[in-house]
C-alpha cells in the first residue's frame, strides 16, 4: 500500500499557491510576449511559457485538494503581465530577467533541483533576448540618459550655487537659462564634432577604387598591386589572388569571399555610417537632451519662487528625475533599478551640494 503524503502545514499550503499564482503570471506574460514577436525569438518564448506550465503543474500536484481559488500573483508580476500585453518592449523582458534571478526555489525544499535549475537557465535566455533590445537601444539610449543627467546636475549646481550667494531671483533664473543654453549648445557642438569627425575618418580609411584603373598598366612580374593587398592585412596568398583578379589574368572559386564584390562593399559602408548616425541628428538629440534635463532645476524660478523655498523645490524635482533615470538604467542593465537611482541621486545631489557650499562661502566673503 502506497503511503500517504503528509498533510501540508497552512503555511505550506500559502506558499505553494502563491508560486502557483506566480507561475501563471509568469507563463501568461512569456505568451503575452510572444504573440509580439516571430521567427525565433516567438518560439523561445513560447518554450519558456511551456516550461512554466511543468512547474504549475508541480504545485497543483502537491495542493491536491489544496490548490482551490488562484492567489493573486506578486505585484511585480501583475505590473510584468500588464507591460508585456500592451507595450512589449525590452523592460519587460528586463523586468522578467531579474524576476527568473530571483527566485527562491533554490532555497525551498518543495520546489524540485530541476526546478530549480530550470530558472536559472530562464535568466539566461531571457538575459539573451534582452540583449538584443539593449544593443539596439545602446546608442540612442546611452545619449539620452547621459545628456538629460548632465543638464540635471550641472544645472541644480549651478543654480545652486548663485542662489547661496545671496543675489536676487532673476539672477538666478537668468543664470539657469544662461547655464542651459551655453550647456545645450556645448554638447550639440561637441556631438556635431564627434560624429562628422568619425565619418571623415572611416570615409578616409575607405580603400579607393584607383587599383582597378591602374591595372591594365602594371607591370606583370612586379605586381605592386599585392603590396596593396597585403598593406590591407591580407596574407600572401589572398593578396595574389585578389591582385590577379583585379589585373584579369584569372577568376577562380577556390576563395569565394575575395571575388571582386563592390556592391557589397558598399552596403556595408553604409551600414557602419547608419550606426554612427548624422552629425546634424546627434547634435540635435544632444542639444534636446540636455535641454530637457536642464530646465527641471530652473522650473520653481520660472514660476515665481525665490530663495531657499525655489531651490530646496529644484533640489526635490531633479532628486526624482534622477531617481527615475537611474532606475531606468539599472532596469535595462539588469540591475536593481533601486541601487541604480540611489546611486544617480547621490552623485547628483553631491555635486550640487558642493556648490551650495561654495556659494554660501563665498556670498558670506563679498557681505
Amino acid at each position: 500500500m502506497t503511503p500517504q503524503a503528509p498533510t501540508p502545514t497552512p503555511a505550506q499550503i500559502r506558499r505553494w499557491r502563491k508560486y502557483l499564482a506566480d507561475e501563471v503570471a509568469e507563463g501568461a506574460v512569456y505568451r503575452e510576449l510572444a504573440n509580439k514577436r516571430h521567427g525565433e525569438e516567438r518560439a523561445v518564448l513560447l518554450g519558456l511559457a511551456e516550461a512554466e506550465t511543468r512547474h504549475e503543474e508541480h504545485w497543483r500536484a502537491l495542493l491536491g485538494e489544496h490548490a482551490g481559488k488562484a492567489m493573486s500573483p506578486s505585484i511585480r508580476r501583475t505590473m510584468l503581465r500588464f507591460l508585456a500585453r500592451h507595450f512589449g518592449s525590452v523592460f519587460v523582458l528586463a523586468l522578467a530577467q531579474r524576476a527568473e534571478g530571483n527566485s527562491p526555489y533554490a532555497g525551498d525544499t518543495d520546489a524540485s533541483r530541476q526546478m530549480a535549475a530550470d530558472e536559472l537557465v530562464h535568466e539566461e535566455v531571457v538575459r539573451g533576448l534582452a540583449t538584443r533590445g539593449r544593443n539596439q537601444l545602446s546608442g540612442n539610449f546611452r545619449a539620452a540618459v547621459f545628456g538629460a543627467n548632465d543638464g540635471l546636475v550641472s544645472n541644480l549646481a549651478l543654480v545652486m550655487g548663485i542662489g547661496a550667494t545671496g543675489v536676487a531671483t532673476s539672477m538666478v533664473l537668468f543664470s539657469g537659462i544662461a547655464g542651459l543654453l551655453a550647456g545645450a549648445l556645448s554638447m550639440a557642438a561637441g556631438e556635431y564634432v564627434s560624429v562628422r569627425s568619425q565619418r571623415e575618418l572611416l570615409s578616409a580609411s575607405k580603400p579607393t577604387q584607383v587599383t582597378l584603373a591602374a591595372a591594365p598598366d602594371l607591370d606583370l612580374d612586379a605586381n605592386e598591386l599585392v603590396l596593396v593587398y597585403k598593406a590591407r592585412g591580407m596574407s600572401d596568398e589572398d593578396a595574389a589572388h585578389r591582385a590577379a583578379e583585379r589585373m584579369g589574368i584569372y577568376s577562380c572559386d577556390c576563395n569565394p569571399s575575395l571575388s571582386l564584390q563592390p556592391e557589397l562593399a558598399d552596403i556595408a559602408e553604409a551600414q557602419e555610417h547608419e550606426e554612427i548616425g548624422s552629425a546634424m541628428g546627434a547634435a540635435s538629440s544632444s542639444f534636446c537632451f540636455f535641454a530637457s534635463g536642464a530646465v527641471i532645476p530652473i522650473l520653481p524660478f520660472i514660476f515665481g519662487m525665490g530663495g531657499t523655498p525655489a531651490i530646496l523645490l529644484s533640489a526635490v524635482l531633479v532628486g526624482i528625475a534622477l531617481l527615475l533615470t537611474g532606475g531606468v538604467v539599472g532596469l535595462l542593465s539588469g540591475a536593481s533599478p533601486t541601487k541604480r537611482g540611489l546611486r544617480q541621486l547621490a552623485i547628483g545631489l553631491g555635486a550640487a551640494g558642493i556648490t551650495y557650499a561654495l556659494g554660501l562661502l563665498f556670498g558670506g566673503s563679498v557681505a
